[in-house]
């Protein structure tokens, strides 16, 4: 299995503690995923985030409806944490989101590992659809948060 690597970074001007409490909250994944996914969570809302909290999603993918199912493996309140993909679209994806305070503000790292299922049949769909897709739904959270939060709104991958 070939695992990709995908990394953001972001500077917000909102403080660490507003910043986080932002992502610590499920129900904000709506507003920073964009619309052509047409995503929605299944689990009810709050969610307890912490170590082993589940989040069930559903996502329509040029029109081809599934399931994601994410659990938490790492929380760090205030300064990161690991959301990995039980069940969904993916062989493996393991996203950590990092915040460090930095110049009065924040600055949001993403690091993601990615596999993709049928392995090696699937690589050529990797840099044709996939990597790039991935792409355009950072950059849309990108523009999502600057806006909320101010800051760069440039993408820095």
């Amino acid at each position: 299995m070939r695992v990709h690597t995908f990394e953001a970074h972001q500077w917000v001007s909102s403080p660490i503690d507003k910043t986080f409490e932002f992502f610590a909250d499920a129900a904000n994944l709506e507003a920073i995923t964009p619309p052509f996914l047409n995503f929605r969570i299944l689990t009810p809302l709050p969610v307890e985030m912490r170590v082993g909290a589940r989040i069930d999603y559903r996502i329509a993918l040029h029109g081809l409806p599934m399931t994601w199912k994410t659990n938490i493996d790492q929380w760090e309140s205030g300064r990161s944490f690991i959301d990995r993909q039980i069940s969904g679209p993916y062989a493996q994806w393991i996203h950590l989101h990092t915040f460090e305070q930095s110049q009065g503000g924040t600055q949001l790292y993403d690091r993601v590992q990615y596999a993709l299922p049928l392995d090696p049949i699937s690589r050529p769909a990797h840099p044709l659809f996939v990597r790039p897709t991935i792409e355009r739904i950072f950059t849309h959270r990108r523009t999502v948060i600057a806006e909320k939060f101010g800051g760069e709104g440039k993408e820095r991958f």
